[in-house]
């Protein structure tokens, strides 16, 4: 009896405890997946923006902001996504400030974690055009303690972790975007599917899904393999932050979170921010 040919598909994503969690499954060969293979591939999200550009992986997380730069290649799976429910990205600086101090022209600079990052584009709504130099986004907290940089945005765990560094916050972007839009979710970051996967889509889909519930399933256990992405993060911080990042939500975005994506790239193509609204099609 000749074996089945395998597959093996290539699939990015952060190295972060909440991704962690959400491929645990897979990346642990917890799921029958058939003929596929699945080749994690952890690298930050902004190369991650960067690499979809090109098409490299098969199935990538993206940021949201990015997303505007590949849909022609990519089309948003339904599950996976990254929100902010009344919390997000963190505007934080060494000393109270008005969030007006920061825009351009008033000699102050901002570290950002990347151009195209939904941080990024969510403080720019915020604050309106600012000068900001890139930051590794797990150095940003060091960098604004330094003084190198005036504030910082900041993303991951990063959000929980700065008053420990004597930071304080000026703006949470999810609070904020929550009170511009009537309570909506911040769409953060979002997993993708390369569209010339074709027909393979649909079991890419409900693997991937599967994975994410399989995690909420067995939460302990995913959380302590998440753990070992958490940087300074004991178990109590590292369950804290997953819960934010995946749940209900990650296992369909709903109605509202699909809503807010589509309203939070509308807002930034009205405001020439990126250069077209994308398709949506938010597949699986």
């Amino acid at each position: 009896m000749t074996e089945m040919a395998t597959r093996t598909l290539l699939l990015g994503h952060s190295p972060d405890p909440d991704d962690a969690f959400m491929h645990w499954a897979l990346a642990k060969d917890k799921l029958d997946t058939g003929d596929l293979r699945f080749d994690h591939r952890l690298e930050d999200i902004e190369t991650l923006n960067q690499r979809a550009t090109r098409g490299e992986y098969d199935i990538t997380a993206v940021s949201i902001h990015g997303y505007a730069y590949v849909a022609d290649r990519y089309a948003l799976l339904n599950h996976g996504a990254s929100m902010g429910e009344g919390y997000g990205p963190r505007i934080v600086a060494r000393e109270e400030m008005h969030l007006a101090d920061l825009q351009k022209g008033k000699g102050k600079r901002l570290a950002i974690p990347g151009e195209w990052t939904s941080a990024h584009l969510a403080a720019q709504m915020c604050i309106g055009e600012y000068d900001y130099g890139l930051v590794e986004f797990d150095q940003i907290p060091d960098a604004v303690e330094r003084g190198e940089y005036d504030a910082g945005v900041l993303i991951h765990e990063g959000q929980l972790t700065f008053e420990a560094q004597g930071l304080v916050l000026l703006e949470d972007l999810g609070v904020w975007w929550g009170q511009e839009t009537g309570g909506l979710p911040l769409p953060l970051g979002g997993n993708t599917v390369r569209r010339d996967l074709g027909d393979l889509i649909p079991e890419v889909s409900r693997l991937l899904k599967e994975s994410i519930a399989f995690g909420l399933d067995n939460r302990q256990e995913a959380v302590a393999y998440a753990l070992g992405f958490g940087r300074g993060l004991d178990l109590a911080q590292a369950d804290e932050f997953i819960a934010m990042y995946v749940n209900d939500r990650t296992l369909d975005y709903a109605d509202d979170g699909r809503e807010a994506v589509r309203l939070f790239l509308q807002r930034a193509c009205d405001a020439g921010m990126i250069p077209a609204l994308p398709q949506l099609d938010f597949v699986g």
